[in-house]
């Protein structure tokens, strides 16, 4: 694997290049071949966080992890969790597809093994809603939204835009400033 790491507020050490060449390095144990694309690493520190992200370009597939952690060694070991079930997830769909397709079970016998050792873990992460919330949009502009979505201490706030008439939504983002999303009709 080619490496490609940038820090930004961040100086990439030889030890941080290291440790992540190292730990991202171990994926190579999935593939048959290593990617031969390079391995995007994004190093960064925003209000005291520490945040990577590592994108893998490959044919049919772009693995892609982003974390955020206080400390950046437990940043890149949980991103490379986060990949290898990525991996792991794609594995036991291709080996799925070509079972169903009839495909000689000999080229995927490994990722069949592997396939049977994460059934359990897959199982639990299949999407379940688990709470559905009723209410009323009040009619508002997106500052008094905003308000409201701090004093309830949410990351977002649907309301009724009182202009418009349209359902809207403000977000909180990453860096601290806000969004609004409205539809596209």
């Amino acid at each position: 694997m080619k490496f490609n790491i940038r820090g930004e507020n961040l100086e990439v050490t030889g030890a941080i290049r290291e440790y992540v060449e190292k730990k991202i390095s171990k994926l190579e144990r999935y593939f048959d071949t290593p990617p031969a694309s390079d391995v995007h690493v994004n190093l960064s520190v925003y209000n005291d966080e520490q945040r990577i992200e590592v994108t893998i370009p490959m044919t049919n597939l772009l693995l892609r992890g982003e974390v955020q952690h206080v400390d950046l060694y437990a940043a890149i070991d949980l991103v490379v969790d986060k990949l290898e079930r990525q991996i792991r997830k794609y594995k036991t769909k291709v080996n799925r597809k070509f079972r169903q397709e009839g495909s000689p079970k000999h080229i995927f016998a490994e990722l069949e093994r592997e396939a049977n050792n994460i059934a359990l873990q897959e199982d639990s992460e299949e999407i379940e809603i688990v709470r559905t919330k009723r209410f009323n949009l009040k009619p508002m502009d997106s500052e008094e939204a905003v308000l409201q979505m701090d004093m309830l201490g949410h990351a977002f706030y649907v309301f009724t835009n009182a202009v418009t008439s349209e359902t809207n939504v403000v977000y909180r983002r990453n860096d601290g400033k806000y969004g609004l999303i409205e539809p596209n009709l």
